[in-house]
Parts: structure tokens; C-alpha cells; sequence
């Protein structure tokens, strides 16, 4: 019987994923010092996906600064202290044969927010927030005004990717993301909407897209020759036709794609909060398909997969190279063992503490 698509092994440079069901990168807020140090709140979350069966997990937003958190919870890699506590959680991951990814991030003008449990909107620098930096003065509704970045802070900003990148190889990471979607800064930077600068950084598509291409080249110099560097683009605005399109995602793609990035990790909007976003199952997968064509570069699909023949079908078509799924793992970690066996796949990574629990198991 044939495997299915979906359990196939999918090689990047030297790193091979034993299956294409990943675990997309999922905020937790949860760094309750607020020194941006993993705790063990993330090992048994990220652990937990490893164990269930995933062929890669991707660890949340981490930023690259402190001022680069969305939240004073947020995680962080701008420090040693940091990476350490890392590569504990790397190390557990691989012990369950799943590769580790981190996606180094920086919120722009997104930043400085309370967490939802907390309530919404900027924390004010007294009870720990700081002033958010941006492309320009445009602020996000209902957060604060953010500074307009320099060219000095731009370059600081490119510097601050490239220590994060060295010391997530440090940490033992197998993938590094540079996250330039949802509306953070490099996204930001990218779309119309949020950049109405006048200098070599704004107006034109190729200016717009020099902050995110700066990141990427210093990423890939680190990653070296065999650490497969993903970026995570939003596709669209959902604003068109005066905000980031389609056609603009293709052709950053391909410069992406040139500056050294191996797989575009497609999602979609987060720029702007009155866009009128069609959600549903699979309905960013289009995009995902869109790119891989058009640019010919290895991509993956996002956007409420919660179903394993739904995943399946996206690898099998050519839609995507692998699928990112989130809050399916959230509800059930083991997600990826059971989509195995819905969908037939013989696999051999069930932990032997939970062989009772296998589907082919029989009491005795």
C-alpha cells in the first residue's frame, strides 16, 4: 500500500523531517519573569507535539530584542541565558525524533502589549512596557504610536537576527524562521499600509523589501550549508488593491528564494484589524500553491487544518510541501499520531510508554 503523502520524509539541505505535519508556531505568553528564559510551561508544550508524532516543532515568536516581544511574556534569544534554557527544550525534542525550529521574530509596532489574560492594547511603560519602534508614526488600532526606526536602529535590528540565528544553532535548533508576517516589523516594513517612508526603505516594492532581504542574507550566513532558514510571509492584507497583495508575496518570494531562504512559510494578513479575512478550512492553502508554482520554492500551508485527510490532500495535490497546523495541536498534541492512523500510515515513532495506547494494540 502506498504511504501517504502526508508521511512521507521531506529533506531540506541536511535536514530531514520524518514527516510533512508541522507544528506552526504558537504564542503562549507564559514567560511569567518576563526575562523573555523559557520555562518548563514550553518543554511540555513543545515537548508534548514532539512526543505526539510531529515531524517538526516550530517554537513561537521569539525575539530577537527585548523590545522585540510582542508581550513583556513573550520568549526571547537575545541573550545566553536564554539559549541555554533553549537547548533543554531542543534536546527533549529531538529525544522524541522530531526536529526543533525557532521563529526569530520582532513585533514592531505591535509590541509592548498586554497578554489576553491580562486584558488589551499597550502596557504602559511603568507596569513594563516600552516604546515600540516602526517603518514610520502609523500606529496599529488601539496600541500605542510606535518610533520611526533610523537607519542606525534598522541596521542594530539586521545585527540583532543574525546573534539570535547564532544562538539558536548554539541552542541546537534545526530550522530557523525569520517571521516577516501578521503584521510584525518586517511585515511592516514590507506592506503600504503600515510604511509610508520616503527613504531607500519605503515606497517602491524592492525598498520595502530591503529591511526583510537584510535579515534573510545575514540569517543564511549564519545558517551556513546545512541549516534549512524558512520566512514566514502574510500572502495578503486582505486589503487589496491598496495594501500587500498577492503579487507582491510572489515577487519577495523569489528574493527571498535568491538571498537564501529554503521553504516560505504561507500565512496571511495580521497587518491591519478591519480586514474582511474569509476564514475557513484550508483557506490559505491557495496561497501556499500560488508560490510554490510561481516561484518554485518549497512552501508550507496554514490556515485551520484541523483534519487529517484535509492535510493529506494539500502534500498529495502539490499544494504545499508540508502543513503547519496550530490549534489541532493545541487541542490534541498527539495530533500527528493520529492523523497516521486515519489515514493508514504505518509509522514507527508511537513512544513505547504509550504502546498500550496504539490503535493496533490488542489486550492480552
Amino acid at each position: 500500500m502506498t504511504s501517504p503523502a502526508l508521511f512521507t520524509p521531506f529533506t531540506l539541505r541536511s535536514v530531514t523531517f520524518r514527516n510533512r505535519l508541522w507544528v506552526a508556531p504558537m504564542c503562549q505568553y507564559s514567560v511569567e519573569k518576563r526575562d523573555g528564559v523559557p520555562t518548563d510551561w514550553h518543554l511540555v508544550h513543545l515537548g508534548g507535539t514532539a512526543r505526539g508524532g510531529a515531524g517538526l516543532v516550530m517554537a513561537e515568536a521569539t525575539g530577537v530584542t527585548p523590545e522585540g516581544r510582542i508581550s513583556a511574556w513573550d520568549t526571547g534569544i537575545w541573550n545566553d541565558e536564554q539559549r541555554d534554557a533553549w537547548s533543554r527544550i531542543v534536546a527533549f525534542i529531538h529525544g522524541q525524533g522530531a526536529a526543533a525550529g525557532i521563529q526569530l521574530a520582532h513585533a514592531g509596532r505591535k509590541g509592548s502589549t498586554h497578554r489576553g489574560l491580562e486584558g488589551h492594547g499597550a502596557i504602559a511603560t511603568h507596569d513594563g512596557g516600552w516604546e515600540p519602534l516602526g517603518p514610520s508614526t502609523l500606529p496599529f488600532p488601539g496600541l500605542a504610536t510606535p518610533a520611526p526606526m533610523s537607519h542606525a536602529q534598522i541596521a542594530q535590528a539586521v545585527a540583532a537576527f543574525r546573534s539570535a540565528a547564532r544562538r539558536a544553532l548554539d541552542a541546537g535548533f534545526d530550522v530557523l524562521e525569520v517571521h516577516a508576517a501578521h503584521g510584525y516589523l518586517l511585515h511592516e516594513f514590507l506592506s503600504p499600509l503600515s510604511n509610508d517612508r520616503s527613504d531607500e526603505y519605503g515606497g517602491s516594492l524592492e525598498n520595502r523589501a530591503r529591511f526583510l532581504l537584510e535579515v534573510v542574507r545575514e540569517v543564511r550566513d549564519v545558517a551556513g550549508a546545512d541549516v534549512p532558514v524558512f520566512v514566514r510571509l502574510s500572502a495578503t492584507d486582505w486589503k487589496e488593491p491598496e495594501g500587500w497583495t498577492l503579487e507582491d508575496t510572489v515577487a519577495v518570494s523569489a528574493w527571498a528564494r535568491d538571498a537564501g531562504a529554503d521553504l516560505v512559510d504561507v500565512s496571511s494578513g495580521g497587518n491591519v484589524a478591519d480586514a474582511p479575512i474569509p476564514v475557513g478550512p484550508g483557506y490559505q492553502v491557495p496561497f501556499a500553491a500560488e508560490v510554490r508554482e510561481r516561484v518554485g520554492v518549497p512552501t508550507s500551508a496554514v490556515g485551520l487544518v484541523t483534519e487529517p485527510h484535509l492535510a493529506e490532500h494539500i502534500v498529495a495535490s502539490g499544494q504545499a510541501d508540508a502543513v503547519m497546523a496550530g490549534r489541532e495541536f493545541l487541542r490534541d498534541p498527539h495530533f500527528a499520531l493520529r492523523a497516521a492512523h486515519e489515514l493508514g500510515a504505518g509509522v514507527d515513532y508511537w513512544p513505547f510508554q504509550y504502546e498500550r495506547g496504539t490503535f493496533a494494540h490488542r489486550p492480552a
